[in-house]
């Protein structure tokens, strides 16, 4: 997997190659609109600047643009939270434990 994002990833296990796929295709397009939302800040931020009402009035725009952005970014952010869990439950069903689970570990969580 050399090149690939998650090639650094030493989980024990090897990932399921469609969902590494599936990872990577989201990040992709996280960073694809991450990278438009910072051009539609600077824009936004020189229309505020040159104090011109055009200029002023098309950020409302520029802004709701840049809101459904920030929405499609959660979105795609709860779906990969989605796969991962399922993708693991799918493995805990399987009867694959982690190393942890083996030893007879318990994580504490706090309180």
């Amino acid at each position: 997997m050399e090149g690939d994002t998650f090639s650094g990833i030493e989980t024990g296990t090897e990932l399921d190659g469609k969902v590494v796929q599936t990872f990577q295709k989201s990040f992709v397009q996280v960073q694809n609109i991450l990278d438009q939302n910072r051009l539609l800040i600077n824009e936004i931020n020189q229309n505020q600047e040159s104090k011109i009402p055009d200029n002023l009035s098309r950020n409302i725009g520029l802004i709701r643009e840049l809101n459904n952005n920030i929405r499609r970014v959660v979105g795609l952010y709860a779906d990969l939270s989605s796969s991962f869990n399922t993708t693991s439950e799918e493995d805990d069903f399987s009867g694959a434990m982690t190393s942890d689970a083996k030893a007879g570990h318990k994580r504490n969580r706090p309180a």
